[in-house]
């Protein structure tokens, strides 16, 4: 299975208008999941989008508008402590002005 251009173009675009600092793509995961009653399995690509709190928002709906599934996984996983220099790094590398999406 090969990244698609929507998964590819949509991390690609999160760091281009500054939404994200770093895309991670972690490839051919096996997901195992409800959807309408039934229990699916499909092969998929994670991302894995290094952003600030205050962007995140902004992140989510470019995800809905970059994204082709009904329900896109997207989730915020808070950040305790870290590298003080990457963390100023992503920091730096996101724009807290709202961009289009």
């Amino acid at each position: 299975m090969r990244l698609t251009r929507l998964e590819l173009g949509g991390a690609t675009k999160l760091v281009e208008r500054r939404l994200a600092a770093c895309v991670n793509i972690v490839p051919q995961i096996e997901s195992v999941y409800r959807w309408q009653g039934e229990v699916e399995t499909a092969t998929e690509w994670l991302l894995v989008i290094k952003t600030t709190a205050n962007a995140f928002e902004q992140v989510r709906d470019a995800i809905g508008k970059l994204n082709s599934y009904d329900v896109p996984e997207c989730i915020q996983i808070t950040i305790e402590d870290g590298s003080a220099a990457y963390l100023e790094w992503i920091g730096s590398s996101v724009s807290e002005s709202r961009h289009e999406s």
